[in-house]
């Protein structure tokens, strides 16, 4: 099958589409955008790996599914489109950033910023049908993203898993622990931080000081 996906991925990731799961998700996703409004945009499905290359891959965020309002999911966990307001989730992250690193709260929303620094924004879901959340769970985008998740932690060293909430953290179950390094925190959203789950979790300070300690660039977050 051929999926338009950025070069590096796609040579470690042919097999997943010669799968008989990955043939009945595309076509249920061709389905869902020809009868219904989806997010994100068709060209947008595979941004997160567009932005990143498995090569420059050096932290993994992973996210649920794309956000399910107009204009708001541009392929990116928890990122917006310029000129989008910020959802809750979003700006409790920056929140938090503004708080542990000092970076001011910014005007945008769009992480295609951390993206192209090697931070994978990874939703396990990739599709979501207009104002439905979770939508299109359970119909093989979480198979294909726990190979990618698998691929990381096979084939690299030294990544930076940020698991935010208890989705991620099983979603997180297979990484080899041993050889990367993984953060832990409740998620972002106010139902989590308004339980004093998420503030003052650090995780981007952490981040950066163990990028730096394996000789690699810390993120500007």
């Amino acid at each position: 099958m051929n999926v338009d996906i950025e070069a590096s991925w796609k040579a470690r990731l042919e097999p997943e589409f010669e799968k008989p799961y990955f043939a009945s998700l595309i076509n249920f996703v061709k389905s869902e955008y020809r009868q219904h409004k989806c997010y994100p945009k068709g060209s947008e499905i595979f941004s997160a790996f567009e932005h990143c290359s498995f090569d420059d891959v050096k932290v993994v965020i992973i996210g649920q599914d794309p956000y399910h309002g107009p204009g708001q999911a541009n392929g990116l966990c928890f990122s917006v489109n310029d000129g989008i307001p910020h959802p809750p989730s979003l700006i409790n992250i920056f929140h938090e950033i503004e708080a542990d690193v000092g970076t001011p709260y910014p005007k945008s929303g769009n992480l295609e910023r951390w993206a192209d620094q090697g931070v994978l924004l990874l939703n396990a879901t990739l599709t979501v049908r207009a104002r439905q959340a979770g939508s299109h769970q359970n119909r093989g985008w979480e198979n294909f993203t726990d190979a990618v998740i698998q691929k990381v932690s096979d084939e690299k060293e030294n990544v930076v898993f940020m698991l935010w909430g208890g989705y991620a953290k099983r979603k997180g179950s297979k990484i080899d622990r041993s050889k990367h390094f993984v953060l832990e925190t409740g998620h972002p959203s106010p139902l989590s931080a308004n339980r004093g789950l998420w503030f003052g979790n650090k995780h981007f300070s952490k981040a950066n000081a163990y990028l730096e300690s394996v000789g690699k660039e810390p993120v500007r977050w």
